[in-house]
Formats: C-alpha cells, sequence, structure tokens
C-alpha cells in the first residue's frame, strides 16, 4: 500500500488513540500533582518524545524500549523462578 491508502485505512483509529491519550492526560493533570514525580509520567512524556521528533523506521521498538525494564542478568534468581525442566 502507498502512504496515502494507508492514511485512507488507518486516520480514524489512529485519530482516536491520540484522543484517548490526550484524554487520559487530561484526566491526570486534573487529578492533581502528585503525579508530576511518578517515574511512569516520564516514560510516557519520553513515549511522546519519541513519537514527534523519532524519524527512524524503529519508533515503535524506541517506545516499547522506552518503557521496558532494563535487563537484569539476575532476574531468574531475583524473582525466585527456577528454570523448568
Amino acid at each position: 500500500m502507498t502512504a496515502t491508502q494507508l492514511l485512507d485505512r488507518e486516520l480514524p483509529e489512529i485519530r482516536s488513540w491520540i484522543l484517548q491519550l490526550a484524554a487520559a492526560l487530561d484526566r491526570i493533570d486534573r487529578a492533581g500533582t502528585d503525579a508530576a514525580d511518578d517515574p511512569r509520567c516520564e516514560r510516557v512524556r519520553r513515549g511522546i518524545e519519541l513519537l514527534l521528533h523519532g524519524d527512524r523506521p524503529d519508533r515503535a521498538e524506541q517506545v516499547q524500549l522506552a518503557f521496558s525494564r532494563e535487563y537484569e542478568a539476575d532476574w531468574r534468581a531475583k524473582y525466585e523462578i527456577a528454570l523448568s525442566k
């Protein structure tokens, strides 16, 4: 498909997602200032920045990484998960 065809098909859903995001951010803002220091809000801001300023073809991956935990080599021990046999 061409970019125009993709926009024709995807724009209503994209618009809906953007409106949902805007509404959620409005609700958080109206709820008070306690979210200002919440690291999740920083992740949301970082995700939006990646969308706005990302000119790379891997925006989805970059946003996913912004919401992911850092890899920890000892994660199995930390969460007490044994290897199954």
